[in-house]
């Protein structure tokens, strides 16, 4: 398997920092030891590499692991990667037992001096861990989505800012300057989320969607997961569970089930069409939307999407999160594996 480079759109931080450059891993391994001093960084799942670009600007060099529209989850890492992995100074990933096949990897091939970084075991204490249908508690494995929460999104900032201080002192008040701008921008977003739910009919904040990947912003938010229609095996529900979600959906008025537009699901058609809620196929989970290059391919052009998508289809209207602007966010001349 190879992955070839892309652009993404610009970064998102105050528009007097300078750019970062995103580098991806190509069919032809990854590229030599940055030769300029810089950090070399690398990320896993794209919200991440996002964020990580952000903070870093134009003083550290980032590359991508996971491709956008890959199953995170399931990703096994090519065997390119290691190489990539074996020069990186500081290595960012979501932890939470989300990546562990490039977990692996990274320790077997990293530089003795190397960081690898969980930034969910780093923000997230076990007491507030959240088992669900896709991730259950016997399994031992919470569910890993904290990036689709503002608030944790900042929390994951934070701790990238540390680490790149902690690293480079040198420029740790650039650091400071680009964590700054984005705790803004996400707080800015969380704010919008707050006013634009108010106009959701009563009672109908409620979830179900393809995969649980909002457990944490529901909680944050006062939202309700009904439920998620892919279990932990990443497999179909059997019909049994499949008959449990469509009695939940009826008895609880939900009037749109949400998908995902990287894993079209007749699991939900059906549950549509057996209980006349709406099927709308085209959540992002960690697929940034747009072209690489466009002002939306961004973290925040990914939650402003999702939360927009989500509002509207519970009966609100997204006047609030509509003025939120993308256009300074996600670093240019940034590439993304895809």
């Amino acid at each position: 398997m190879s992955v070839a480079p892309v652009s993404v759109a610009r970064r998102l931080v105050p528009a007097a920092a300078p750019l970062a450059v995103v580098l991806a891993v190509s069919a032809c391994g990854a590229p030599d030891q940055n030769a300029s001093g810089e950090l070399k960084v690398a990320t896993t799942v794209a919200p991440i590499t996002s964020i990580a670009a952000t903070i870093g600007g134009d003083r550290v060099e980032i590359e991508g692991i996971v491709p956008e529209g890959t199953n995170s989850h399931t990703f096994e890492p090519p065997p390119q990667v290691a190489e990539l992995l074996s020069t990186a100074d500081i290595i960012v990933t979501n932890g939470l037992q989300l990546e562990e096949p490039t977990k692996d990897l990274a320790e077997s091939n990293m530089k003795d001096d190397a960081i690898l970084v969980e930034l969910g075991d780093e923000v997230l204490p076990p007491e507030d861990y959240i088992f669900d249908f896709s991730f259950p508690e016997a399994d031992g494995k919470p569910n890993p989505h904290l990036w689709t929460d503002p608030t944790y999104a900042i929390k994951y900032a934070e701790t990238i800012a540390d680490t790149f201080s902690e690293q480079d002192p040198d420029n740790a008040a650039y650091y400071a300057k680009n964590l700054a701008g984005f705790t803004d921008e996400a707080n800015n977003l969380a704010d919008a989320v707050r006013a634009d739910q108010q106009s959701v009919p009563d009672g109908n904040l409620k979830l179900v969607t393809y995969h649980d990947a909002y457990a944490y912003f529901a909680d944050t938010f006062g939202w309700t997961v009904v439920g998620a229609v892919q279990p932990k095996n990443f497999e179909d529900p059997t019909p049994v569970e499949v008959a449990r979600i469509i009695d939940q959906v009826k008895a609880e008025g939900v009037p749109t089930i949400f998908g995902s537009e990287v894993f079209p699901s007749a699991v939900l058609e059906e549950v549509g069409r057996a209980t006349g809620a709406r099927y709308e196929d085209t959540l992002r989970d960690d697929d940034l939307p747009g072209e690489p290059g466009d002002e939306t391919h961004s973290w925040l052009g990914l939650m402003r999407y999702d939360y927009q998508t989500m509002i509207e289809g519970l009966g609100g209207t997204a006047d609030q999160l509509l003025t939120v602007d993308t256009s300074d966010v996600a670093p240019d001349e940034a590439e993304y594996p895809q």
